[in-house]
């Protein structure tokens, strides 16, 4: 008798199979950047890490040294190896688990991570004497990993990237910077280099920077409140998710009723904006997340960083934003303060960018030297003034490895760092400037004169050239007209290849001093003027409410003046009065030419004044222009004003339909090409344009920069000078 054929579902079939097989185990792993080839760091516990099963042993071997554990419940293990000295030697990396994985060619020597923007990811096929240094590129000791580009809204727990041999066939692609500066530390050291490369042109400081970094620096509090409300599991994002089902709940049960009865239903709760993810790779933590998450824990001797272009705006901002990332990384890899060196960025010509916004970031980078251990690499020596990215990058290199061999490596005769000002003394009609890190005295590269310097005294409204003479540690400057120096300047402008070096070479970086006078403490204000109008900028609306008004006090008056203050992270105290020729005889007409004012002047001003804590804007006998109007407006220059661009927002705008639409503050420096100030688009709000001087984004006159809210304080007042015989009355 045959026997009976049954049919079985395949679907059940499958499963009968897996409920009579033994459960299968997980392979051990390890972190995809753990690979044939790597580095790892001498003189420090080695911690080596990855997954497995519950409960499954896992023992870790290396250079004769063992260790064991058992992963936990999560399925994660994670050991720690003695700390080894540097090995040429090539050792095998061996993990015993339900399986067994080894890893070839390991070397003990020099780990650092390299990070930051394109000048970080530039490299050595793109840099100076390209074809000479990939021939000359035999250096199997110095191994290279690069990461790719990933950002992430969450932390990524893993990374897949593989090490390569330094050699001529795959040196072209490494980090420039990082190359030669680890070319020079093995050629002083003669240990093996190696460099983790994990950078991304174009980004900002911001996406690099994990969350504990933020949470530590008071002056970044709002960007850390919005990660934490984007991140799950936060009592921010919990409790807003939850009060925004609860209304949504409240609503559906609403919507119910609505559809029963045939009424009409309210719109349902908008999804909060807090709670919506991070979607750009420039957003806070998105590629701290993707690109260095990973990494942290593997043991490195520290970190080099080349980047600032992208928030070369912001001021002594950086500064602040600079201590998150630095010490959020330190907080996370639990190494200490392991050293963090970076490059100061190279003078570039930024447009019609006024020259000191990239000064003032000089100086907020070379601010960031206040964190312990850190060094910055000065380089506006080897500038290319129309391309972002020197290409000479062997220098940078270079001057990254003297900082390390100095402060990591104990060569106290090493000369690491670019002078800088150790005091500042008046001798006279003369300036003395003393300089420390000099290395035997200061000179110039190409032995002529200093070159930008600058001076400036109560009898001057700017800054002036100053001549200066080198003896020693010291550089006297004077000028002609300047009888009482008050401040100096050096290398103060975005175009700037000053000639001062130290003994051994090493560039001096922008730098200032002194007490620059206040030349709106030399404007008798309150004598020679009248307040008639007084606004809290942050207060902008359509329809505008002055917390001062006595416009209808005003009778007759001959000039009309602006007062407005401004504070920021950014920007610190800004401040500027200007004042000018009575272009109205209408008080109604001087303050913000809302739709209800029915103030329109597209015209030139005479008799311009104006006196700022910017010094640039310290300037009298301005031909001027005003455009007031509450419409709209575009960029052709139908009025003809004199050097306008017709292609930019700047001076020379034409206004236009609707009549009640953006809305145009605005007080030019015509012959300068200048924004004085410009207030625009107040029915915006706190996303109204608001600022002093030229506006460093595409517009000069500061249209749609939407930066209101930028500020912490800012006011504007009004005031007019009455005529003699108004004066009388």
């Amino acid at each position: 008798m045959k026997p009976t054929l049954k049919y079985i579902p395949a679907s059940l079939a499958l499963v009968l199979i897996a409920l009579t097989q033994p459960p299968a185990s997980a392979e051990v792993r390890l972190p995809g950047f753990f690979g044939d080839h790597m580095v790892m760091q001498r003189d420090i516990e080695l911690r080596v890490w990855g997954w497995c099963d519950a409960g499954e042993a896992v023992t870790v071997t290396l250079n004769g040294k063992e260790a064991s554990t058992k992963g936990n419940a999560e399925g994660k293990w994670k050991v720690t190896l003695p700390a080894m000295r540097a090995s040429t030697k090539p050792l095998q990396l061996r993990i015993q688990g339900n399986n067994v994985i080894e890893i070839s060619d390991i070397l003990i020597g020099e780990v650092w991570l390299c990070s930051g923007q394109s000048n970080m990811e530039w490299t050595v096929a793109a840099s100076t004497n390209r074809d000479a240094e990939i021939a000359a590129a035999k250096f199997p000791m110095i191994r290279h990993l690069k990461i790719d580009h990933r950002p992430s809204t969450i932390p990524l727990d893993d990374v897949s990237a593989p090490w390569t041999v330094c050699s001529p066939a795959v040196v072209g692609n490494y980090t420039a910077a990082g190359y030669f500066m680890a070319r020079k530390l093995h050629q002083e050291l003669g240990v093996p280099i190696g460099l983790i490369n994990s950078s991304w042109g174009g980004t900002r400081v911001e996406p690099w920077t994990p969350p504990v970094g933020f949470k530590q620096v008071p002056a970044l509090a709002e960007i850390y409140e919005s990660v934490l409300g984007r991140t799950p599991g936060t009592d921010e994002y919990q409790n807003t998710l939850s009060t925004f089902i609860q209304a949504n709940t409240a609503w559906n049960k609403e919507a119910q009723e609505a559809l029963a009865t045939r009424q009409q239903v309210t719109p349902s709760p908008a999804y909060p904006e807090k709670l919506k993810p991070f979607t750009s790779h420039q957003d806070p933590t998105m590629l701290y997340n993707g690109m260095i998450h990973a990494l942290v824990g593997y043991p490195i001797r520290g970190a080099i960083w080349y980047q600032g272009e992208s928030n070369h705006t912001e001021g002594m901002l950086y500064l602040e934003k600079k201590k998150a990332l630095i010490n959020g990384w330190r907080t996370l890899w639990n190494q200490g303060n392991f050293p963090f060196y970076y490059v100061q960025i190279a003078p570039f010509q930024y447009g019609n960018e006024d020259g000191t916004i990239l000064a003032k970031f000089w100086e907020a980078q070379a601010a960031v030297q206040q964190l312990p251990n850190t060094g910055m690499v000065v380089i506006n020596d080897i500038a290319t003034l129309n391309d972002i990215h020197p290409p000479n990058k062997q220098d940078v290199g270079k001057r990254l490895a003297m900082l390390a061999l100095k402060n990591e490596h104990g060569m106290k005769n090493v000369v690491a760092y670019s002078p800088e000002v150790d005091s500042i003394k008046l001798a006279g009609k003369k300036l003395l400037v003393t300089f420390k890190n000099t290395a035997g005295g200061l000179k110039t590269r190409d032995g002529k004169a200093a070159t930008h310097f600058e001076i400036i005294g109560p009898g001057t409204r700017t800054f002036v050239p100053a001549n200066a003479s080198i003896k020693g540690d010291t550089v006297t400057l004077s000028a002609d007209g300047v009888t009482e120096p008050a401040a100096f300047r050096f290398g103060w402008d975005k175009l700037a290849e000053p000639n001062l070096i130290g003994g051994t070479g090493l560039p001096v970086g922008a730098c200032r001093g002194g007490e620059e006078p206040d030349f709106l403490s030399l404007i008798s204000i309150d004598k020679d003027y009248k307040l008639v109008y007084e606004l809290d900028l942050g207060k902008l609306q359509n329809k505008i409410t002055y917390s001062t008004d006595r416009s209808g006090d005003v009778s007759e008056f001959d000039r009309i003046a602006y007062l407005i203050e401004l504070e920021s992270d950014a920007t610190g105290t800004q401040k500027l009065f200007v004042s000018m020729d009575a272009f109205t005889n209408d008080a109604s007409k001087i303050a913000v030419p809302q739709f209800s004012a029915d103030a329109f002047f597209q015209q030139p001003v005479q008799g311009v004044e104006s006196y700022s804590t910017i010094p640039s804007l310290n300037r009298e006998g301005i031909e001027g222009n005003i455009e007031f109007w509450s419409g709209n407006y575009v960029t052709q220059n139908t009025a003809n004003v004199p050097g306008a661009s017709g292609a930019i927002y700047d001076f020379g705008d034409h206004m236009g339909e609707p009549l009640n639409g953006y809305g145009s503050m605005q007080v030019h420096d015509t012959s300068g090409k200048q924004t004085l100030f410009a207030i625009n688009h107040w029915g915006a709000g706190d996303k109204a344009d608001i600022g002093i001087g030229n506006s460093s984004g595409p517009h000069r006159d500061w249209t749609f920069t939407s930066n209101a809210s930028s500020y912490s304080g800012k006011t504007l007042k009004v005031y007019v000078r009455p005529t003699t015989d108004s004066r009388t009355d």
